[in-house]
């Protein structure tokens, strides 16, 4: 009840002025257009239209407070709303650093891992690396072998263990086996190959000695050569050969 006046029941929930003629309040809608009132929903008030209060039927002293009232309702709807998004945007902004922070650390877990892998695999090389030159330089060149008449298969392919690496020793076997069957002077009969790895021609063997004809050392030396000039070993030789029937 507000002094000077009985008002029925007044629900002033924010308003806005449209006009020195037109009120509206915010839950109560009471409306005045061109001498017109616009009755309220029985929905929302216990009021009728007989009995219904207008703001300008309110004293001027007491519109300021209802006014003001109304105006602090708004600015605290406001000020919830205001919360609430800013509220929300601080979580969704928390949940995108967290997904950043995430994919951040998998980065570099998989960064390190790699990082990992490749300096074990430079180690392995380098030790395989190693082994190979200590491998070479172990075996004998062929001129360190006494010529002989004549070589058994058995003599030819013991020469061999001992000019090849250990590690590509199977690889050069292989190759010989398929190509002369360790006969250090197997003819082709269609194409003129000779020797061991079968030189097309033969006379290429020459480079490795002048004894190529008769010698198995030579031989040996010149498809070790030869192997590891074209495939980078006798095994990356025998590769080809496989996929090929040649090499």
């Amino acid at each position: 009840m507000l002094e000077g006046n009985r008002v029925s029941r007044i629900s002033v929930r924010g308003f806005a002025v449209a006009s020195a003629t037109a009120v509206t309040t915010v839950g109560a809608v009471v409306g005045v257009a061109s001498g017109n009132a616009v009755q309220a929903s029985e929905d929302n008030f216990e009021a009728t239209a007989a009995d219904t209060t207008l703001l300008a039927d309110i004293p001027a002293g007491e519109q300021a407070q209802v006014q003001v009232s109304s105006l602090s309702e708004q600015a605290d709807v406001q000020a919830a709303a205001a919360d609430a998004t800013a509220k929300k945007t601080a979580e969704e902004n928390a949940r995108l650093r967290a997904a950043q922070d995430a994919e951040a650390k998998k980065e570099a877990a998989d960064k390190a891992a790699a990082e990992a892998k490749a300096e074990e695999e430079r180690k392995e090389r380098e030790k395989e690396e190693a082994a190979e030159r200590a491998s070479r330089s172990a075996v004998r060149d062929a001129s360190s072998f006494s010529a002989q008449g004549s070589y058994s298969v058995a003599e030819v392919k013991a020469m061999a263990r001992q000019m090849i690496p250990a590690s590509q020793f199977q690889c050069f076997s292989n190759i010989v086996d398929h190509e002369s069957t360790w006969n250090y002077r197997a003819v082709n009969p269609s194409s003129g190959a000779y020797g061991l790895v079968q030189a097309l021609p033969g006379s290429k063997m020459s480079s490795a000695g002048a004894d190529w004809q008769t010698n198995p050392a030579t031989q040996i030396k010149w498809g070790l050569s030869y192997m590891d000039g074209r495939y980078g070993s006798p095994c990356g030789a025998w590769s080809f050969w496989q996929a090929n029937r040649w090499y």
